[in-house]
């Protein structure tokens, strides 16, 4: 009888636990999936042109959903660590999972005194619900000018 009562004990036990499993596996599964949602941009080159400085940005989306418009708020500082302006750049469709470079023209900035550029912004997001884009920024410079989201 005693023995009886272990192994129902042991069985249930065994039951409960392997009803548990399959729950926890899913939650673990669902967080990288929810990590992975990336919306890349980078500051790739920066060059003097006839207008100013050329800057070319490289951006991928890596988010759920494609991106139809998007334009960021950027501001640059110059070399007194000031801001110089805020402007806002179309780079206006991202599709799923391909590489865009958008280069902007950006009259009256000369190259060499940008120190640094931030994202303020997403004004535009058309496609992902709303905050997904800011939420989702990350960034990265190619040159030696810091590029922040």
């Amino acid at each position: 009888m005693l023995t009886k009562t272990i192994l129902a004990l042991v069985t249930s036990g065994l039951l409960a636990a392997a009803s548990c499993v399959p729950a926890f596996a899913q939650d673990a599964g669902a967080a990288p999936a929810t990590a992975a949602r990336k919306l890349n941009v980078e500051l790739n080159a920066l060059a003097p042109s006839q207008k100013g400085c050329m800057m070319t940005f490289v951006a991928e989306n890596d988010m759920a959903a494609p991106i139809n418009k998007i334009s960021f708020e950027l501001a640059f500082f110059n070399d007194k660590n000031a801001v110089d302006r805020v402007t806002v750049l179309d780079f206006r469709d991202l599709p799923l999972g391909k590489k865009r470079v958008r280069q902007f023209d950006m009259p009256g900035v000369k190259c060499e005194t940008v120190s640094r550029i931030i994202i303020n912004d997403t004004p535009v997001c058309d496609g992902p619900a709303a905050g997904e884009c800011k939420a989702a920024l990350t960034t990265r410079s190619q040159t030696s000018v810091p590029f922040e989201g």
